[in-house]
């Protein structure tokens, strides 16, 4: 049996899309009385979803499928899964495969969980008998066993899904496709599915194709990335540094967000401005944050003297998405002295093992010399985190359950 379980050469997906005519009322009239006679009075786009995708997998890889909304990453998916046909090039699957796509994915909405459950080990090429032993473990696993000779169709999306997931990664497929649909779960039962497709990759063998957002739970599931933007594949490496080019770019893409040299919210006399600022982790600009990572905020600060300025304080204050100050930096307080010198000047706040939590934030900034407020910029940025490993063993409180987190230990005295 060959080696390899998927294998993609040339690949692309089109679509054709319908622009309306743009116009006044007898415009609109027109194509109305057009469309009587002549059935589309629209202008016709090509649009590749995806186009020249070449790559391979082997068996028993763990491989994340990675880009922004509206790469090509979903289509991708439904090719491999055999939803939806390529338009050009073609490929070969070497395995029984189960995917997970969408919220009720192989699901026969009007049968009960049960029936759902011996309707997909069928269609996977199953004996009855096969699935009678995995059906217990199946049923453990999603948690609806109160639900289980009830309709799908009253399910609700997160019951879809925990059934969805239990019943693709129990029914032992070669390979398990699985999208961002996870994300509809709650957080418990998320890291019970990442448990289980860890323990299917590594443990069993078996290939795991994983689209997600959440980088910290790419980076600990697979081993190897593969980058779509805008359809092409961009670069297909070790998981690192897949992440940290799909960062680097991500953030490239949003040039207005970090220059705020002309912004008017600000106050101060203004002899030093603050002209932009930028993310770095791990010496990279990024558009988001990891939880636990080496995090920098790069200031650029143009002193518009003629004369170095000294006693300068630069303070930064970290709100949660509540507007609540969670944090507050300043080199006041880190005993690090700072002298602007006339023109440009370049200051790097450090961040060791960043401590926030999953979510969205927001920076104000202030800069003072000797006392003497120079510029103050109020909620003028914000930043993302993402989940990470912070303490080194894949484990990290419940979202809400905390707003950041310490480095501590335990010990019997």
């Amino acid at each position: 049996m060959s080696d390899t379980a998927i294998k993609v050469e040339g690949l692309g997906k089109q679509y054709i899309i319908g622009h309306k005519k743009q116009g006044d009322l007898r415009y609109a009239l027109g194509d109305k009385i057009k469309g009587l006679f002549k059935p589309d009075a629209s202008e016709k786009e090509i649009f590749w979803a995806l186009k020249d995708i070449n790559f391979e997998i082997k068996h028993g890889e763990a491989v994340g499928i990675i880009g922004r909304n509206g790469a090509g990453k979903s289509t991708l998916l439904k090719i491999l899964s055999r939803i939806t046909e390529p338009s050009t090039g073609r490929f070969t699957i070497n395995g029984r495969v189960s995917s997970l796509l969408e919220v009720g994915t192989g699901f026969h909405m009007e049968l009960t969980g049960r029936e759902n459950i011996y309707l997909n080990g069928t269609i996977l090429g199953m004996k009855r008998a096969e699935i009678r032993q995995k059906f217990d473990e199946i049923v453990d696993f999603s948690g609806v066993e109160k639900f289980l000779d009830t309709p799908v169709k009253h399910y609700s999306s997160g019951m879809k899904v925990r059934l969805a997931f239990s019943v693709a990664a129990h029914l032992e497929p070669e390979i398990l496709i699985v999208d961002e649909v996870l994300a509809v779960g709650d957080a418990e039962f998320q890291k019970k599915c990442l448990g289980k497709m860890d323990q299917v990759s590594k443990n069993e063998g078996r290939t795991v194709v994983f689209v997600s957002h959440n980088m910290g739970a790419v980076q600990n599931l697979c081993s190897r990335g593969i980058l779509i933007k805008e359809g092409k594949l961009k670069l297909d490496d070790r998981i690192e540094t897949v992440i940290n080019e799909y960062k680097r770019y991500s953030f490239s893409d949003l040039n207005g967000k970090k220059y705020i040299s002309d912004s008017q919210i600000r106050e101060g006399r203004g002899i030093a401005k603050i002209q932009s600022i930028e993310i770095i982790e791990n010496g990279e600009n990024v558009e988001f944050f990891t939880i636990g990572s080496n995090a920098v905020f790069r200031l650029k600060i143009e002193n518009n003297s003629q004369e170095s300025l000294k006693n300068v304080e630069i303070a930064v204050g970290v709100d949660d998405s509540l507007n609540n100050r969670i944090i507050h930096l300043s080199n006041y307080f880190s005993n690090h002295p700072i002298e602007l010198i006339p023109g440009k000047n370049t200051i790097d706040i450090n961040i060791q093992n960043l401590p926030l939590m999953e979510g969205r934030y927001s920076l104000t900034f202030f800069m003072t010399t000797k006392d003497i407020l120079e510029d103050w910029l109020k909620d003028i940025f914000t930043f993302d985190v993402e989940t990470g490993d912070f303490y080194h063993n894949g484990r990290l409180p419940r979202l809400g359950k905390a707003q950041f987190l310490l480095n501590h230990n335990y010990s019997i005295c």
